[in-house]
Parts: C-alpha cells; structure tokens; sequence
C-alpha cells in the first residue's frame, strides 16, 4: 500500500482515472481540475508544474488520488482512511501551504500533522450538494436566463474575477477560463429589462457529472432572486443535455446561498474543508 506521485497527467490519467471516475461525486474537483489541465495546458491554473497522486490499496489496484495545481491547494479526492497517515508524511513534497479533503480526511490529516508538532488550521468549510428534484423559484424573479456569448466577454471577466475576491480565491487566468466557457455555452446570465443581473457557470460533463460554478450577482442587486434562478436554470438545462448528476459547493460560512441551493431542490452530499500547515 503506498501513494505515487507524478507531474505526468497523462500517466496520471491513464493509471487512476477510471477509479476517479468511478465515484464522481466525490471526486468532481479531481475529474474537472484532470480535464481543464488537458484541455487549456498545464498553466491553465498558475506557473506552477501540476502535480498527481494515487493511492493503491492492498489489492493493488488504485483507490484514491490527489492533483495539486500550485499556488492552490492540494486537492485531495476520496481515500481510504488507511492512506491518511502516509499522505500526511508526503505532503512535504508538495510544498503547499493547504490542503483540501473531505471533512473526515481533512481532520485525520490535520491530526497527524500536529501528533508531528506541526500546526495544521481550518480555513474553509464547504457543503457538496447533489441535485434531487429541481425546483424552480416560485415566483421568479423578473427576467430571462440566456446564454452568454463572446459579446459578454468583458462583464463575465469583471464578474469571474469578482466572484474569486468575494471567495478569497484571486488568481490570474480569468479571460481563459472565461473563453473556456463560452466556447461550449457554459456561462448564463440572467437579464431584466436587457441588463444582466447574475451569473451562473456550469462545468463540462465528467463521468456524467456537472458542477455548477460560479455563481455571481453584484452586490447591488442581491436578494432579489436572481441568483437562484440563473441556477435553476444552468441545472434544468444541463439535465436536459443528459447530465446524469448536477453538484455544487456552497461555503458553509454563508447561510444564505446554502438556503437558496437547498429551496431549488439541492440535497447535501459531503463537507469539504481546506486546511492549513505550518512547521
């Protein structure tokens, strides 16, 4: 039993992709992180080389994995607990100052670390949800959903890199990630009276998943729906294009969009929390 690590996505994709795939849920920020790294390059998230880990089990056949994409944190997908200590031994390799895991992963790493004396604190706590029955704000909100197009470009750019401040979250790329998206219609604006009022992005499928994200209104016009209707809508259209599951994270800090996600028909799946390490 032993964790590998590679800066080789291919290798990486080839060798644990299809257990990564196998649990989409779980491992939805694995799978879209691999296919952004793919599609867009290995810059696609920072300078930083990218770097990939999997765990194999008794069995020898891989069950669990890791990709980090520095300057951000180690993304830990879904491991048997008895990977966690080796994990927590190895990390020093990555050099990063966070990790992200489920909740119960993150506490046995953060556990670990500091039986080593090394500080380890939480810094995010985020809620996988998973889509049930969609249900529609009732009444909607003044408007339309429509698809967002190049012409949008440079509102989506403004609101992309709003929305990373808002989640303490900054990071260069917006324009690409934002042309990314366009490219196969995965950015909708909500409009009243023709002027957009909100945002809502929604990943490429993966193993027969979606994600929505971002979700974006300017302040100025918050609490007027928007937000839960523009969401409403990207997840009724991803079913409809033959998305198996619809997910999204909300930050457990923010009741109110953990409210709003939940009265449209999503159900919690997991917690998520980042972590911090220091020696």
């Amino acid at each position: 039993m032993t964790w590998t690590f590679t800066d080789d996505l291919d290798e990486y994709l080839a060798t644990a992709g299809a257990a990564v795939a196998a649990r989409p849920a779980e491992n939805t920020l694995l799978l879209t992180i691999a296919e952004t790294l793919r599609r867009r390059g290995s810059d696609a998230y920072g300078e930083g080389a990218p770097r990939f880990g999997w765990w194999r089990g008794a069995d020898g056949g891989v069950d669990g994995a890791l990709v980090w994409t520095p300057p951000h944190a180690v993304m830990v997908g879904a491991v048997p607990a008895e990977a966690v200590a080796p994990l927590a031994e190895a990390c020093g390799i990555f050099g990063s100052p966070a990790v992200s895991a489920e909740r119960e992963t993150a506490e046995a790493l953060a556990a670990e670390w500091r039986r080593a004396g090394v500080a380890a604190t939480t810094v995010v706590e985020q809620r996988l949800y998973r889509l049930a029955e969609l249900t529609p704000p009732v009444p909607a909100p003044p408007g339309r959903a429509r698809v967002a197009t190049a012409a949008d470009r440079e509102l989506l750019v403004d609101w992309v890199n709003a929305f990373r401040r808002d989640t303490g979250q900054p990071a260069p790329g917006a324009g690409r990630a934002v042309d990314d998206r366009v490219s196969y219609g995965g950015l909708t604006l909500w409009e009243h009276e023709g002027t957009p009022v909100s945002m809502a992005g929604v990943s490429r499928p993966a193993a027969g998943t979606v994600r929505v994200a971002p979700v974006y209104t300017p302040p100025e016009q918050r609490g007027r729906g928007y937000a839960a209707a523009v969401t409403a809508a990207v997840s009724g259209a991803a079913l409809e294009a033959g998305a198996e599951e619809v997910l999204l994270f909300t930050d457990l800090a923010n009741p109110t969009s953990n409210g709003v996600y939940q009265r449209i028909g999503y159900r919690p799946v997991a917690d998520r929390v980042e972590i911090t390490v220091a020696g």
